[in-house]
């Protein structure tokens, strides 16, 4: 029964809080169409529904990450970083773990980096969105692997870096010199959505799972210190989306290119 009601006061604690971070945006929205624009809402009955429903949901979808997502994140880091997984207990550990022997840690990072960003919902969204007002020439399954693969990647070297105790700065700058470049090269019309997915993996899923596999890793690798190196995870998962979305447009227009001069070479 204690259970029961702990849990029941820790969501009615989540849904206050979620009320109040959404009123903001009610009073908002409802504001600019009632005193700006001086029209009524249309189908405000569905509008008010569709408000409880995300409370609702914000609330269950909150409370599910701090009871589930997060502990069991950092959980696993620091069982995958522990000296009774990585040696046999016939060994004796050594004072310096070399990096390569985090290699679970690295397959782990990709992996999870990957899963989240393919069930993230604002990235879903993005997608939907972009092949719609492409006509479908954007798919919505490749743009959100594309992404997905970015992240994998992202998370892995950041957990590298943490691994490694590599100063955080030299690879964001190599990396954004790696986005300029892409940029002048890119596809135009690819480039302003290849930033924003930059942007949409840094949400609901990705941000506590990421932040929590950082804490971890920093609070169990030797030598480490969380709050110096726990944190920047997430600004490779916001950096090498940019990355691999100009490169799948980039590969697109080759392939395109390259079957555009095979039906050439056939014509003649």
């Amino acid at each position: 029964m204690s259970i029961i009601a702990s849990t029941a006061q820790h969501f009615l604690s989540t849904f206050v809080g979620t009320i109040r971070d959404v009123l903001p945006i009610v009073i908002i929205m409802f504001g600019f169409q009632l005193a700006v624009l001086r029209r009524p809402v249309a189908n405000w009955r569905k509008v008010l529904a569709g408000f409880v429903l995300v409370i609702f949901g914000l609330s269950f979808f909150l409370m599910g990450l701090e009871l589930a997502l997060f502990p069991l994140g950092e959980s696993m880091a620091m069982q995958l970083t522990a000296p009774s997984f990585l040696f046999d207990s016939d060994e004796t550990v050594p004072l310096h773990i070399d990096w390569t022997e985090y290699y679970w840690v690295y397959l782990f990072a990709a992996a999870i980096g990957f899963s989240t960003t393919i069930a993230e919902p604002s990235l879903i969204a993005v997608a939907i969105k972009a092949s719609q007002v492409s006509g479908g020439t954007i798919k919505v399954n490749g743009l959100r692997i594309a992404v997905a693969l970015g992240v994998a990647m992202g998370i892995a070297l950041g957990s590298y870096r943490i691994v490694a105790g590599d100063p955080l700065h030299y690879y964001i700058l190599v990396g954004y010199v790696v986005v300029v470049v892409q940029t002048y090269f890119a596809p135009k019309m690819i480039v302003p959505l290849a930033y924003d997915s930059g942007g949409v993996t840094t949400s609901t899923v990705t941000v506590p799972i990421v932040t929590a596999l950082g804490l971890g890793l920093a609070s169990t690798v030797p030598g480490r210190n969380p709050m110096l190196d726990g944190f920047g995870l997430i600004a490779f998962a916001s950096l090498f989306p940019m990355i691999t979305v100009m490169g799948y447009a980039q590969l697109s227009v080759w392939k395109g290119q390259q079957a555009s001069k095979g039906d050439s070479q056939d014509a003649l």
